[in-house]
Parts: C-alpha cells; sequence; structure tokens
C-alpha cells in the first residue's frame, strides 16, 4: 500500500503587504513538497494587496475577519487553524520568502522522529530588493530543548522559519490576540515547554529586513509585552528565579532604550537602574563597553 502524505497547511498572515506579497506566495506554491494547502488571511488590508491575492485564483484560499476587519496577526492565524486540517502547520510572514525545498526537507525529518513537535533551519536576512545581509544563526548553534532558554533569547523564529505538528499547537492552545506584538515570542516558549525542538542547520528561509516591519515600527511595543509573557510563562511553567531575573533585565533594559530614544530621560533612568538591579553583573559588562547589550 503506498504511504500518505501529509498535508502541510501553510498560513500567510498579511496585512498591507502589495511590495512583497507576491513573492511571498510564489515561494510557497513553488515548494518540492507535493501535498500543501495555502491560506492567506487578509487582515483588512487598505493596498492593493487583496487584488494581488486574488490574482492566485484557486492557487491559494483567501480568509477574512468579518467586515475586513484589522485583527493582528494572531486573530489571522488563529482564524485560519480553526478552518484548515494539515498534519503540520508553517506560518509564513507576508514579507519573507522559502527556499523550494523547505517543507520537504522538514517534513522528512518530523516524519522520522515522532518525538520532536517543531523543526526549524538557517536561513539568510535580506534587504527590500532580496540582497543577501547575513546569516541568521551562527556557526555552533545546537538546540537544547531548555524552555528557559527561549524565554531568555527567543533563539528560532515559529512564523516562516519552523514547521510545528498541529498537535502541538492543540495542546497549547491558540496565539494571544492581547499581543499586538512579541506573539510569535509568546508561542514558541508556550511551544517548548510542551514539545522537543530539532535544529537543521540548512538553508531554509530569507528573514526580510525594511522600515516597515513589525518589530521595527512596534519596538516599544514589543518589550513592553515582553513583562506580559513572562509573567504569563511563570504562571505556566516552573522557570527559575534567575531565568526571570535575567529575563526582567533584558526587558527593562530595551524599554530603556526606546524611552531613551523619545526623550523620556526619566523613565529610561528608572528601567536602567532596573536592568542593572536584576543583573547586575551584565549591566556592569554593558556599561564598560564590554558588551552591546544584544538579546
Amino acid at each position: 500500500m503506498e504511504r500518505s502524505i501529509p498535508t502541510v497547511t501553510v498560513i500567510i498572515p498579511s496585512y498591507n503587504r502589495e511590495k512583497y506579497i507576491r513573492a511571498t506566495i510564489d515561494s510557497a506554491l513553488l515548494q518540492t513538497y507535493e501535498n500543501i494547502e495555502i491560506v492567506v488571511v487578509d487582515d483588512g488590508s487598505t493596498d492593493h494587496s487583496r487584488e494581488i491575492l486574488e490574482s492566485y485564483g484557486d492557487r491559494i484560499r483567501i480568509l477574512e475577519h468579518e467586515g475586513r476587519a484589522n485583527r493582528g496577526q494572531s486573530a489571522a492565524i488563529n482564524l485560519a487553524m480553526r478552518s484548515t486540517g494539515g498534519k503540520y502547520v508553517a506560518i509564513l510572514d507576508s514579507d519573507d520568502v522559502w527556499t523550494v525545498d523547505k517543507i520537504e526537507k522538514q517534513v522528512e525529518y518530523l516524519e522520522r522522529h515522532p518525538e520532536i513537535g517543531i523543526v526549524y533551519g538557517n536561513g539568510h536576512a535580506i534587504d527590500e530588493d532580496g540582497k543577501i545581509l547575513y546569516k541568521l544563526i551562527p556557526p555552533g548553534h545546537r538546540e537544547e530543548n531548555d524552555p528557559g532558554r527561549m524565554l531568555l533569547e527567543c533563539h528560532f523564529n515559529i512564523p516562516s522559519n519552523a514547521i510545528v505538528r498541529r498537535s502541538a499547537f492543540d495542546q497549547v492552545g491558540e496565539f494571544d490576540e492581547s499581543l499586538r506584538s512579541s506573539q510569535d515570542h509568546d508561542m514558541a516558549i508556550r511551544l517548548v515547554e510542551v514539545t522537543k525542538a530539532a535544529f537543521i542547520d540548512e538553508p531554509v528561509w530569507y528573514y526580510r529586513r525594511h522600515p516597515d516591519t513589525q518589530s521595527t515600527k512596534h519596538t516599544k511595543r514589543r518589550w513592553t509585552n515582553g513583562f506580559k509573557i513572562l509573567e504569563k510563562a511563570c504562571r505556566r511553567y516552573p522557570y527559575r528565579w534567575s531565568v526571570k531575573r535575567r529575563r526582567l533585565a533584558v526587558l527593562h533594559f530595551r524599554v530603556g532604550q526606546c524611552f531613551s530614544s523619545e526623550g523620556a530621560h526619566f523613565q529610561a533612568a528608572k528601567n536602567f537602574l532596573l536592568a542593572g538591579f536584576f543583573d547586575p553583573a551584565r549591566a556592569a559588562k554593558i556599561v564598560l563597553g564590554m558588551e552591546k547589550g544584544k538579546v
């Protein structure tokens, strides 16, 4: 009997991405893997994105919220998850691009390793025009399957980079729709708390850097949301105090940077002091120029 090929649900949440959405969708359509359903959620776009989506006809499925409302990436992904049923789920940000064999490589790995719930790979950052800027994951990277590491570093992406078993998503629940930034970090933490991840050190995606990315436009909101994500995580999972303390230090430092860039120096100083309180050793290194304050 011929073995069935599992379905991979590809979810592309999209809002006003007329410049990049065609390259993104094409990279999903060109996959060497045979059994893919592509669902694009138009999250209330006001540019020409919808016209581009409709030009694909029945090669993709288009979903939208009632009244074509803009409800954010979490709500868009949740809408698609509720109306699809693939064994594996691959979320693709609407400005990123996959290599042609991304799905094939990752599904093959998951089929051979039933104990693994997430597999992610390496890739490159690219600019607005698709020029390669740098490699995303440095040599020597190892997946340690430590939820504390994910909480501290967010060392891989769920959107664009990973493929996840639907059963793992079923176990942790939907994306948090109250988060309009950092919802992907929140989900990655929740998944690593309940399932194992694996890393394939091969290029599988291209992460597009441009001024209109959510991480660039909403930096302060992203780091502020980090406090909520940390609080939720500590209610769910027995993280060590040392991990919580170090994460608090990072969050206060980053929020302090945001306040400083806004000219709110009193608030910035308050957050920098708290960062130093929670992680004095690292704060000393930053002050002395021994570290640049990266997450």
